[in-house]
């Protein structure tokens, strides 16, 4: 039996993950320098022409991918309640990602992040980013304070960056020296997940 026609929706969906795949994989390969869109298209099959048409440019390849890496960093917390439960999730799942062969996404995301330091292009996109994830940290926080989970007084903006802290600061001590025992982030997951627990809950 012939499988049906794909949609033209289909095909630009599978041919944007495809391109947004192969931007990753240069990036975290070889970092910002490497991306054009001419490599991006040539990996992934396509023409120039046709990144270009779905992007437009460098920057808003970059944007775009920036935003796809964040918003499937932790998979498996969608559907979940806002509070203490899909905090703790959170930062154990964040942490299983950056095993020493994590996605490219998610290594093309962190090295963009680091690079944000000295680009003037990069650095708004990131300071953006980064509040979109400490606000997702802020509605569990105020879940958990509000439900009884999470002890009440808690200073919400500098707990907050100090999980962001932590969790981006090992995944990037894991990109940097993938083989030594002090950053295997893995080790990491359980010691870290039960002192925010403690941290967030004790009297």
């Amino acid at each position: 039996m012939t499988a049906p026609a794909r949609t033209q929706k289909q095909r630009r969906d599978e041919a944007e993950s495809a391109l947004l795949n192969a931007a990753a994989e240069l990036v975290a390969a070889q970092g910002l320098r490497a991306l054009t869109l001419a490599r991006v298209g040539e990996r992934a099959g396509y023409s120039r022409g046709l990144v270009t048409h779905y992007f437009g440019s460098k920057q808003a390849l970059v944007e775009r991918l920036a935003r796809a890496a964040q918003s499937g960093f932790v998979p498996g917390l969608d559907g979940l309640p806002p509070g203490l439960d899909r905090l703790l999730r959170l930062i154990d799942g964040y942490l299983a990602q950056q095993a020493k062969h994590a996605r490219p996404l998610n290594r093309a995301f962190l090295i963009l992040w680091m690079e944000a330091a000295t680009s003037p292009d990069l650095a708004p996109l990131f300071r953006d980013r980064t509040e979109a994830f400490r606000a997702d940290l802020r509605e569990d926080l105020t879940a958990g304070i509000a439900d009884g989970t999470i002890r009440p007084g808690l200073p919400l903006d500098e707990t907050t960056a100090a999980i962001v802290a932590q969790l981006r600061g090992l995944a990037l001590q894991s990109l940097v020296d993938p083989d030594s025992a002090l950053v295997h982030v893995h080790d990491m997951r359980a010691y870290l997940t039960d002192h925010w627990r403690r941290a967030l809950t004790r009297e």
